[in-house]
């Protein structure tokens, strides 16, 4: 029989031998959803705004990956179902209550909508590519005339995907650590802030750069924010939150969590950005890519130490 450690009402501080915690599925799931989510966020941003000619890297270039990113993101999901010949069922009912109902409609939009603005751009980004047959044509300049609804759906659907990769662990009432509302905007933030940093590797212009690196380093402070106030709320719970932060306040996923995604992740980014921000001669591409580490690791851990933390009866 399974050995437990009966501590009444209480998180039970010693890992289930049967749990097993190293699923890599779900967070590379909330990572590249999250990610998604801040690329279109900013796309169809910048093209409400008129600013087509001064952003085309965030507007035409990396959302083009984007297909690729919630493809592998959805292949992640379905490879962590126990029962994978019944995902369809999650499409038969909507369920207001219930954040994968909401995860799944909203992927359902989403996903369809990042292939249309892809395909709209092909041609700017790629000027000798042809479609292959006339009537495709003719769909692309249907959806070019109605551009701008399509930013505004997509806009809203990307801030619902990014809450949502949150929402879906906090849902869980059984896990302690995850049962808060600051992991919806958290996650979201920390979506955006990936997303700015995507563009940032991928921008040409002097301009895209200094925005992109502006508006991350204010996501950052938003995301520390959230973070102290994530622990803040969990000490002044419950004994069995106050466990769960203890994970991180001197427990085993201490270091990890304010070395690589705290410091390494947020606090050395923000440092390097501003001192590009001061004329110094940074490469860019470093905090960005430190930034994107970070958001990977944020779920990760997040993910394993909420697992470990959970009541007993």
């Amino acid at each position: 029989m399974r050995e437990e450690i009966i501590t009444s009402g209480r998180m039970n501080p010693k890992i289930d031998p049967y749990l097993n915690i190293w699923h890599w599925e779900i967070p590379i799931y909330l990572f590249l959803g999250g990610l998604a989510a801040g690329i279109l966020f900013f796309a169809a941003f910048y093209t409400i705004n008129g600013k087509e000619k001064d952003f085309p890297t965030a507007i035409e270039k990396t959302p083009l990956i984007v297909p690729f990113l919630l493809v592998i993101g959805l292949i992640s999901l379905f490879l962590d179902l126990h029962h994978k010949l019944y995902f369809w069922r999650l499409y038969t009912t909507i369920r207001l209550e219930s954040p994968m109902s909401w995860g799944a409609w909203v992927l359902m939009i989403v996903t369809p909508l990042s292939f249309i603005w892809a395909a709209i751009h092909l041609k700017k980004v790629f000027p000798s590519f042809k479609w292959p047959f006339p009537w495709l044509d003719i769909i692309e300049e249907f959806f070019i005339k109605y551009k701008k609804v399509i930013a505004w759906a997509m806009i809203i659907s990307s801030l619902i995907l990014g809450m949502y990769t949150g929402i879906l662990l906090s849902a869980f009432n059984a896990r302690p650590l995850w049962n808060t509302s600051i992991l919806g905007p958290l996650f979201l933030v920390s979506g955006l802030s990936t997303g700015a940093a995507m563009n940032i590797l991928f921008a040409k212009t002097h301009l895209e750069k200094k925005t992109f690196s502006t508006i991350d380093l204010a996501l950052i402070g938003v995301e520390l924010f959230l973070i102290v106030h994530l622990f803040m709320g969990l000490l002044a719970s419950t004994q069995v939150q106050i466990d769960a932060a203890s994970l991180f306040l001197g427990g085993s996923y201490t270091a990890a969590f304010w070395v690589l995604v705290v410091l390494m992740g947020m606090v050395i980014p923000a440092i390097l950005e501003i001192l590009e921000l001061w004329k110094f001669k940074i490469p860019l591409f470093v905090p960005a890519l430190l930034v994107i580490f970070g958001g990977i690791l944020l779920r990760f851990i997040i993910t394993f130490a909420g697992q470990t933390s959970r009541w007993l009866y």
